[in-house]
């Protein structure tokens, strides 16, 4: 039998207490415990225990310590359950501990996964120019199940999703002054889908979308393009064969034909 000798508290820990035992030598150290686990098991001065007893009283501890920790984890801000598991892997606890941590958590409603990715959402929606199909993935590598992660994309309508994919077009359309406004919505078209919103979300906002270009800024435009047409294929083609080939180039990027003919027929000279 093992006897408890003493017992003292931590000096930085006032909640957990140093057990002191006697195995028939003397005194020594034998292990510490939380003071939930020390009242659990009544553990006093000159009690006695088997072996067995002792390593429950060190797993019920290490569950509690794993506890702790996990909410020392959530203190920070709100947590998906696998992200605590894994938490608790990394921290070499057992698949067995981490799953009864888990559901004590979930009992003390510390952990809801519904919750989590409605949270999740909203704060995307906020902070983030992301869309549903995006944050979708996100969810689901975060472990969230397929029906919690429906649930939470309702925080995200579509009149939310139509408003912030029209103001990152319109941003964006403001920065693209040198290329065709078909080739702007390209562009603008390509992010919103890479972003995660879907073809029809995407094709309303750029429906809607209003590319401001003064004179001089088409000018500027079709001019940078017909430029790199030049460079492209001057050194391959001349006479009217180049000139073919550039004006299929600005066709392909979006000029309009009578666009192109008027600004060739101007600035003939400028090419060879």
């Amino acid at each position: 039998m093992i006897k408890i000798s003493k017992i003292t508290t931590q000096t930085k820990n006032i909640e957990r207490f140093n057990i002191y035992i006697d195995k028939g030598n003397g005194e020594e150290y034998g292990f510490s415990v939380d003071q939930d686990v020390l009242i659990e098991f009544q553990i006093r001065k000159g009690n006695t225990y088997t072996e067995v007893e002792i390593n429950e009283i060190l797993y019920k501890d290490e569950i509690k310590k794993a506890f702790n920790l996990a909410l020392k984890f959530l203190s920070y801000r709100m947590r998906a359950e696998k992200e605590i598991r894994d938490y608790l892997y990394k921290k070499d606890y057992s698949e067995d501990i981490a799953g009864i941590v888990i559901e004590r958590l979930k009992k003390h409603q510390y952990v809801n996964d519904l919750e989590f990715a409605k949270a999740f959402v909203r704060s995307r929606i906020v902070n983030s120019a992301k869309g549903p199909l995006l944050i979708r993935q996100e969810l689901q590598q975060k472990g969230i199940s397929e029906a919690n992660i429906q649930e939470s994309l309702k925080e995200f309508p579509e009149e939310t999703q139509l408003d912030i994919a029209f103001h990152f077009a319109e941003k964006n359309a403001k920065q693209n002054k040198t290329i065709s406004d078909y080739q702007i919505k390209q562009k603008i078209g390509q992010a919103l889908l890479a972003k995660g919103f879907s073809q029809p979300i995407v094709k309303t906002a750029l429906s809607e979308i209003v590319i401001e270009k003064d004179e001089e800024q088409k000018f500027q435009a079709i001019s940078k393009q017909s430029e790199k047409a030049y460079k492209r294929y001057s050194s391959k083609f001349e006479g009217w064969e180049l000139d073919q080939k550039v004006k299929q180039y600005l066709y392909q990027r979006g000029f309009k034909s009578e666009e192109i003919e008027s600004f060739l027929t101007r600035n003939k000279e400028d090419y060879p």
